[in-house]
C-alpha cells in the first residue's frame, strides 16, 4: 500500500511523455511557416512639376501712409466731432468744427469793406468817364482829368487790399473745419467734443485711402532674391490666404544686422489689421521640382526617409534631402528619380525589411493580418 502513491506520479509523466512524442512534424513546419502580419499601404510616384520658389519672412502690418491731423489756430474749443476710429471718409469731408463764431464775424466785416471798395472802383471808373467826355469838350482842364486817373487807381489799390484781408480772415475760418486731405480710414481719435485746443496737436489720424502694406526684415542673401511686383502671400486672422505685391525693397542693409527691408503692398487686406505680426511667403522664382506626397515623407532621428517596394512585397527605407512644401507635396531634392514609387499611406508605421500588401485605394490603409 505504501507503493501506490509512487505508481500513480510515474504513470502520469509516462503518458506527458508519450503524447510529447506523438506530435506530428509536418504540423510544426506549417506553425513556423504561417506568414507574418503585413501592413497595407499604397504607392505614389515622384513626379515632375512646377513650383514657386520662396523666401519665408514675418514682419507686421502697417498703414501704407498714416497722417496725423491738426488744426493750425490755438485757444479755440472743438464744437462738433463728426468721425469716430474705423469711419472711412472722402476727400474734403469735415471731420471736426471749432467754434467759429468770432471768425464769421470777423468774416462779415471783411467782406463788408470789400463790398465798399468795389463800389469806390465803380464811382471813381464812372467819374473817369464823365471827366474824358468833358476833357474832349475843354470843359474840364488836363490836371482835373488827371485827378479822375489818380482817384481811379487808389480806389482800386484800396480793393486789392481789403480783398487781401477778407481772403485772409475767409483762410482764418475755413482752418475752424479740420477736413480729410484723402479718402481714408480714421485709425485714431485724440480729442473730445469740448476740448480747447493747440495749433499743430495732433487730434487724428487717418490712414491714408485705407491701404495697408505689409514690412518685413529679410537677410542679404534672401533680399537679393526679392524682385519688385514680386507675389507675397500672407494668411488672414479667419484662416483665408491674403495675396499681396512688394511694392519697394530696401536699396541697402541696416550696419547691425545686415538685413532690409522689403514693402508689399495688400490691395485686399481681409481680416489684416495695421499693427498685426504675421509671417508670409514671398515668390521669388518658379522651377520644376521633384515632388512626393507629403504623407511619404518619414522623419526619423533627425533625418528625411522614404520606403520603396520590391517584388517580393518588401520595404526598403530610403533616407533623402528635402526641399519646398507646395500644395500639400514636398520637394526630393536627393534621393529619388522622376518615377520611383514611394510609399504613400502607411509610410510612417514601416520598419525596414517590413513585409507590406500594396493596394490602390488609399482608404484601405492599414494593419492585415
Amino acid at each position: 500500500m505504501a507503493f501506490r502513491p509512487l505508481s500513480a506520479t510515474v504513470f502520469v509523466a509516462s503518458c506527458l511523455i508519450l503524447a510529447a512524442c506523438s506530435k506530428d512534424p509536418a504540423s510544426e513546419t506549417e506553425a513556423s511557416a504561417a506568414p507574418a502580419a503585413s501592413l497595407t499601404v499604397t504607392l505614389a510616384r515622384a513626379q515632375l512639376r512646377a513650383i514657386d520658389r520662396t523666401v519665408i519672412a514675418s514682419g507686421p502690418v502697417t498703414a501704407w501712409e498714416e497722417m496725423q491731423l491738426g488744426v493750425e489756430l490755438s485757444g479755440v474749443r472743438v464744437t462738433a466731432l463728426r468721425v469716430d476710429v474705423g469711419q472711412a471718409v472722402k476727400k474734403g469731408q469735415v471731420l471736426l468744427e471749432l467754434d467759429h463764431r468770432t471768425l464769421d464775424s470777423d468774416l462779415r466785416q471783411a467782406q463788408a469793406a470789400l463790398n465798399e471798395a468795389d463800389a469806390g472802383v465803380k464811382l471813381a471808373e464812372v467819374n473817369l468817364s464823365r471827366g474824358q467826355a468833358l476833357a474832349k469838350s475843354q470843359l474840364i482842364s488836363a490836371s482835373a482829368l488827371d485827378e479822375l486817373r489818380a482817384a481811379l487807381v487808389q480806389a482800386q489799390a484800396r480793393q486789392a487790399t481789403t480783398r487781401a484781408q477778407r481772403d485772409g480772415v475767409q483762410l482764418r475760418r475755413d482752418f475752424a473745419d479740420l477736413r480729410a486731405p484723402d479718402d481714408g480710414v480714421i485709425s485714431k481719435r485724440l480729442v473730445q467734443p469740448g476740448q480747447v485746443v493747440a495749433a499743430g496737436s495732433e487730434l487724428l489720424r487717418l490712414i491714408r485711402q485705407g491701404r495697408l502694406e505689409w514690412r518685413a526684415e529679410l537677410a542679404e542673401a534672401e533680399l537679393a532674391r526679392v524682385q519688385t511686383g514680386a507675389k507675397v502671400i500672407l494668411t488672414g486672422a479667419d484662416g483665408r490666404p491674403v495675396e499681396g505685391r512688394v511694392r519697394a525693397v530696401s536699396p541697402g542693409l541696416d550696419a547691425s544686422t545686415r538685413t532690409g527691408t522689403m514693402y508689399a503692398d495688400l490691395p485686399a487686406p481681409g481680416a489684416l489689421k495695421a499693427g498685426a505680426f504675421v509671417e508670409g511667403r514671398i515668390v521669388t522664382s518658379a522651377a520644376q521640382a521633384l515632388m512626393v506626397p507629403a504623407a511619404a515623407i518619414v522623419q526619423r532621428d533627425g533625418y528625411a526617409y522614404v520606403f520603396s517596394v520590391d517584388a517580393q512585397g518588401i520595404a526598403h527605407r530610403l533616407r533623402v534631402r528635402t526641399g519646398a512644401a507646395s500644395g500639400g507635396d514636398i520637394e526630393v531634392v536627393e534621393g529619388l528619380k522622376a518615377g520611383d514609387a514611394v510609399v504613400d499611406r502607411g509610410a510612417g508605421f514601416l520598419g525596414d525589411g517590413d513585409r507590406v500588401h500594396v493596394v490602390t485605394d488609399a482608404a484601405a490603409a492599414g494593419p492585415t493580418p
